[in-house]
């Protein structure tokens, strides 16, 4: 028999169960969060759960948000269970449960409901995971897209915006007009410097819409950088059943994630903020090294077992890490070249750091997936690889096992595995990463071409031989044999 997730039901879960300490009727609102997904509900949620369970800083409870349809089917999935979500931690020494009530509300999908909750003064955190791809960057200089599409559109019609920035831009605007002061807007996506990001987007859209906008919110908004870490995958059927069957719980919305999880932010909150250093927070005046650390070796590890690991049949993180010559790939890459491009963070140990990586990514209770690793390539290359192999290019040192890896990922963009099975491309670039992945192999720059991923790389002959190379081998010699090469040779690059 198994109990369905409410606050009602909250007395009848089971001991092996944790649940709020907290009386939900206690808490109070200070941060919305726009992009209510799994990572948020595994990570920033536990966190302050554990903070509310101490007793401390109950009036920064979460309103959630978000502007897509999905945001929608969330929003209605977590209204009927009271806005409660429960997180499994798949530890391979026991799985724990536990049920969060850190969210207190969630506002409808809509521009002007999410604007009237963002101008309530008690409102002092906005909080972004809205993915890698959605801070509207442009892939060849590195700043803001003034000429998107959406963009335009917002800078057009700044009453009536449809992007999260839009919105923030318009409550920012109405708070400033009140004499109501500014949030500080918080990232928590897998970008390199995600504070600096978020603020030049924010900035380059109020310059299309108002210049003395813009000078109000760079002079008194913060935009504080943060890196988090918690691998948490899709929810599937195996997570649903496993609810039920280990903690006979019902939830629409269930969690599963590995037991770590890290976060490091820079402590820049003018409106103040939950002392969230309670929980084992990590504030620090800058957070670039600690997020280089993650994006390169762990993001960047991610990629280089993604291609190979499908390339090779593998569905599960797990079973690729048991391969030895997808985790041997990731060893000599990591040690080779993409550790050597991090600088030292005191009493850090990167080798320790990529051990635990490894250990992480072997964890076969997570159930991670390599499609899920796979997804949206043509943002996360220019994110977590490309940025380690232009510094390696600078330095003048061996970028063979990088080339191999993007290699890997435009032999992946071909569509079939080695056996010929059909691979699914899910990445918004789907149709021309095909097309280009199929002239690579008589013509290997028609991928690198790409400018919207690649910028001006394909004009580095170095890389571009290295590439060249790499993709001729993958397709001659096949994927397992070609990362046996590399795998066995000498030196470290």
């Amino acid at each position: 028999m198994t109990t369905s997730l409410s606050l009602s039901s909250l007395p009848d879960l089971g001991a092996e169960v944790a649940r709020p300490a907290y009386a939900r009727g206690a808490l109070s609102p200070g941060i919305v969060h726009v992009g209510v997904g799994n990572f948020h509900r595994a990570h920033q949620i536990v966190y302050l759960d554990r903070l509310f369970n101490k007793g401390l800083d109950h009036d920064w409870a979460v309103i959630g948000a978000g502007v897509r349809p999905g945001d929608a089917a969330m929003r209605e999935r977590l209204k009927a269970q009271d806005w409660l979500s429960s997180v499994v931690e798949l530890d391979p020494g026991g799985l724990t449960a536990r049920v969060t009530g850190v969210m207190v509300d969630f506002t409808p999908i809509d521009p002007e409901a999410l604007v009237e909750t963002l101008k309530r003064p008690e409102i002092r955190i906005v909080s972004l995971t809205i993915t890698e791809g959605g801070y509207y960057v442009d892939a060849t200089t590195g700043g803001f897209d003034a000429g998107h599409p959406d963009m335009r559109a917002d800078a057009e019609r700044p009453d009536a915006p449809a992007t999260v920035f839009g919105i923030l831009l318009k409550a920012l605007g109405a708070r400033q007009a009140a004499g109501v002061a500014p949030f500080t807007v918080m990232s928590c996506d897998n970008l390199p410097e995600n504070g600096h990001v978020t603020r030049a987007t924010m900035l380059g859209l109020a310059r299309l819409i108002s210049p003395d906008l813009a000078r109000w919110v760079g002079e008194n908004v913060a935009f504080p950088s943060s890196m988090v870490d918690c691998i948490t995958p899709a929810t599937s059927d195996r997570e649903r059943q496993l609810l039920r069957e280990r903690f006979r719980l019902e939830d629409a919305a269930p969690v599963a994630c590995e037991p770590f999880r890290q976060w490091v932010m820079e402590d820049n909150f003018p409106a103040g903020r939950p002392r969230l250093e309670e929980v084992g927070v990590e504030f620090v005046a800058d957070v670039a090294a600690f997020e280089l650390m993650k994006l390169r070796i762990l993001n960047g590890g991610h990629a280089a077992i993604a291609y190979p690991g499908a390339l090779l049949g593998h569905h599960f993180v797990h079973d690729a890490m048991a391969d030895p010559l997808v985790a041997g790939f990731l060893a000599r890459l990591a040690h080779a070249e993409i550790i050597p491009t991090v600088p030292p963070i005191p009493g850090v140990d990167f080798t320790a750091y990529f051990g635990q990586v490894v250990t992480r990514f072997s964890n076969p209770e997570v159930g991670d997936t390599i499609p899920r690793l796979c997804l949206d390539g043509s943002n996360r290359q220019p994110k977590f690889i490309l940025p380690t192999l232009r510094d390696r290019l600078g330095a003048g040192a061996s970028i063979d096992g990088l080339a191999l890896e993007v290699a890997l990922w435009c032999r992946y963009c071909a569509g079939t595995t080695e056996t010929g099975e059909t691979l699914e491309i899910v990445d918004e670039r789907r149709d021309e990463l095909r097309e280009r992945a199929a002239a690579a192999r008589d013509r290997p720059a028609a991928f690198l071409e790409m400018a919207s991923v690649f910028g001006d790389l394909a004009a580095d002959p170095s890389f571009s031989a290295a590439f060249a190379k790499a993709l001729a081998a993958l397709w001659r010699d096949g994927v397992r044999e070609t990362i046996a090469a590399y795998v066995g040779a000498r030196g470290t690059g």
